[in-house]
């Protein structure tokens, strides 16, 4: 079987600590951010794609919000977060690659993902 028979995924991660309200209360969580990226097949270096530019996207997406208010970014919650991470981040997903997913892990272990497509 050649790699193009299969589906083939890769993840970078990176901590974020923000703060926003649930139900009139502030809220501070620390949350590990996980971006996921996938395609049919490898490419000629055998990888999903090169992560240092997915990571370098990352780092950039989540510094302007590490430590501040969520509201601040007009952002409601963790839900809206990770929506606008999914968002924001294909773009730096080259085809035949594609962004798949993000998801939020709190300290607790609690996982929230949001799917592309």
């Amino acid at each position: 079987m050649a790699s193009s028979d299969f589906r083939f995924q890769a993840a970078v991660a990176r901590p974020l600590s923000v703060v926003f309200r649930r139900g009139g209360a502030w809220e501070g969580h620390d949350y590990t951010v996980e971006v996921v990226a996938e395609r049919e097949g490898l490419d000629p270096f055998d990888v999903v794609m090169d992560f240092r530019d997915l990571e370098a996207a990352l780092d950039r997406a989540l510094a302007p919000l590490q430590g501040r208010l969520l509201e601040d970014a007009g952002l409601a919650g963790p839900l809206e977060l990770a929506g606008r991470l999914l968002s924001d981040l294909a773009v730096h997903v080259p085809a035949p690659a594609r962004l798949a997913e993000v998801a939020l892990t709190d300290g607790r272990g609690r996982r929230l993902a949001v799917q592309a497509g």
